[in-house]
């Protein structure tokens, strides 16, 4: 067998010396390493690329001469995204790359994650970046990108850039040498979101359907975890989704931090699989620290979750537009579609006596979906907590009813 290969992206103007230090290091460890040029104004120094910087321009769309010729940086870089993008698509499908590894700064973190994000999950894939202690969402998507922060900016080989680049080649050499776990395929896929103030719903449920015979897989409700179910629903991976904490909604219609964007709770409904929707924290908007929150909330009702992690409870306003939000997607959707509404509480902290209790904003929210939901999605309502183990079952129990 022959050994796995890991690919390095360059960078539109990178000097070489870098990525001939880190092929050597990864060739070391007994990974092979194939070179992929993305030069624009001028090659890389010291290095022979496997994949020439004009073909990675053809397979964007443009002649490098012509694209050099432009001067124009952003349009340099559209098209080399581009054209990396599908060299790696294509390289990865002939099994000829098993893994990638990128380094640089702005540029070369958006070229390299741009290729990193071209291929599946799983596929080893570590970005050194001078933006890696910032926010990467943009480069990381809903990928598992590993970025690794360069320290120093990436200006050639010192005693700090060393030690971090023979690191991040050891690292990505290790994973594509590693052997490789067989992972059982056969069991159903189903799909579930939480967050830490419904854990003990979507937990209890999870062991429900695992005994059931079905895989879970479970989401976390910080933006990309909405991003990535919505794109493998839409991929066809998932059978049926257990949508119980769609709080992800207030964080696009108030500004928190934690959006899923605006086409969250949709996939579901285009692909017409059956899906089991809730209000898991509809109660909360999600913000940095405290003293992050903007100034236009002042008044509202905070909860400080943690140093890093401000809640704000959502308003009897926002709980209208929420519940016309929620009915106007599911009220499209193909498949068999429920809501089970808990009367006792949509997160840990808006039970009676907590925080978040607000009886007025509750009411705001089921009365406004009562008056929204089409006459074809069933709208269920328990007297329960979210977190009761009687909701969760009900919750599994409608799902496997309808798979």
């Amino acid at each position: 067998m022959s050994k796995p290969v890991v690919a390095l992206v360059g960078a539109l103007d990178t000097k070489g010396a870098e990525y001939a230090f880190l092929r050597a290091r990864i060739e070391s460890t007994g990974a092979g390493a194939m070179y992929i040029d993305t030069g624009v104004f001028g090659p890389a120094e010291g290095l022979v690329p496997e994949v020439s910087a004009a073909e990675v321009a053809l397979a964007g769309g443009c002649a490098l001469d012509e694209l050099a010729a432009k001067k124009d940086r952003g349009y340099a870089m559209d098209v080399m995204c581009r054209g990396v993008e599908n060299i790696a698509q294509k390289l990865y499908a002939e099994g000829k790359i098993h893994g990638i590894i990128a380094m640089g700064g702005g540029g070369g973190t958006t070229v390299g994650t741009a290729a990193m994000r071209a291929l599946p999950v799983g596929v080893p894939k570590v970005m050194v970046s001078t933006l890696a202690s910032g926010d990467v969402s943009n480069y990381v998507q809903e990928s598992d990108i590993l970025m690794m922060p360069s320290i120093v900016d990436i200006a050639g080989i010192n005693r700090f850039s060393a030690m971090i680049l023979s690191n991040a080649a050891v690292a990505v050499s290790g994973m594509v040498l590693q052997e490789k776990i067989e992972v059982a395929e056969d069991k159903p896929l189903l799909a579930a979101t939480m967050f830490g103030v419904t854990t003990p719903c979507v937990t209890h449920a999870k062991e429900v359907l695992e005994k059931a015979g079905y895989e879970v897989l479970v989401f976390h409700a910080v933006g990309s975890g909405g991003k990535t179910m919505e794109n493998l629903i839409r991929g066809g991976y998932v059978q049926g989704v257990l949508d119980i904490t769609t709080t992800e909604l207030c964080d696009e219609l108030v500004g928190g931090i934690l959006s899923a964007g605006p086409n969250r709770l949709e996939a579901a409904g285009e692909v017409g699989i059956p899906q089991i929707v809730s209000a898991g924290a509809l109660d909360m908007v999600n913000f940095g620290p405290m003293d992050s929150i903007p100034a236009k909330f002042d008044g509202r009702n905070l909860v400080a979750h943690n140093p890093l992690n401000t809640l704000m409870r959502t308003t009897v306003e926002e709980n209208v537009e929420l519940a016309k939000i929620i009915a106007s997607k599911l009220n499209k959707a193909k498949g068999k579609t429920i809501f089970l509404m808990p009367l006792k509480g949509v997160s840990m902290l808006d039970a009676e006596g907590g925080p978040f209790y607000d009886p007025d904003a509750d009411k705001a929210f089921l009365d406004t979906l009562k008056a929204n939901l089409a006459d074809h999605i069933e709208l269920i309502l328990m007297d329960a907590h979210i977190n009761d183990p009687a909701f969760a079952e009900k919750a599994v129990e409608l799902l496997l009813q309808n798979l």
